[in-house]
């Protein structure tokens, strides 16, 4: 046997089917609201993830940006190896 869906209002149980019109429609309302809510949690920490990865790789490729600028000669340390000291 299925059970009725019920509501409750002020700690009272009211059946889904003794609402009225408008009450079924706000009722309606809040249960599609709560499901689009869950939704958008549910997709916001799937870009909080993204968005963490793509940081990570943001660093990473910072890091070996910075590491290779440190590598290469400067002006200065290239006219000391010719011997210039100009």
């Amino acid at each position: 046997m299925t059970e009725e869906a019920v509501v409750f209002i002020d700690d009272k149980e009211v059946k889904v089917s003794e609402l009225s019109e408008e009450q079924t429609y706000l009722h309606s309302q809040l249960l599609d609201l709560r499901n689009k809510e869950a939704s958008l949690r549910f997709q916001l920490d799937q870009v909080a993830a993204s968005m963490s990865v793509f940081q990570n790789a943001f660093i990473e490729a910072s890091k070996e940006v910075a590491e290779e600028t440190l590598e290469q000669p400067t002006e200065t340390e290239e006219g000391e190896e010719d011997g210039n000291d100009s």
